[in-house]
């Protein structure tokens, strides 16, 4: 009688398992790549929509503590 080979069996459970988290991964790459494409859509529309209004900030906003005087 043949002797299990485990360690294939092994090697195949792990291959399965990887092969199913990659598509896991690009489930999830795909969803994000969908929404980050209509906000940035949007974003040249209102950009374009109003052309005289202020210029936005060049760098992050900084939030300010007030001194306690």
């Amino acid at each position: 009688m043949a002797k299990p080979n485990y360690a294939f069996e092994k090697r195949q459970r792990e291959l399965a398992k990887k092969k199913k988290q990659d598509e896991k991964d690009a489930r999830k790459r795909e969803a994000r790549a969908a929404d980050a494409a209509p906000e940035s859509a949007s974003e040249s529309v209102t950009e374009t929509a109003a052309p005289d209004s202020a210029p936005a900030q060049a760098g992050p906003r900084v939030h300010l503590r007030k001194s306690a005087e």
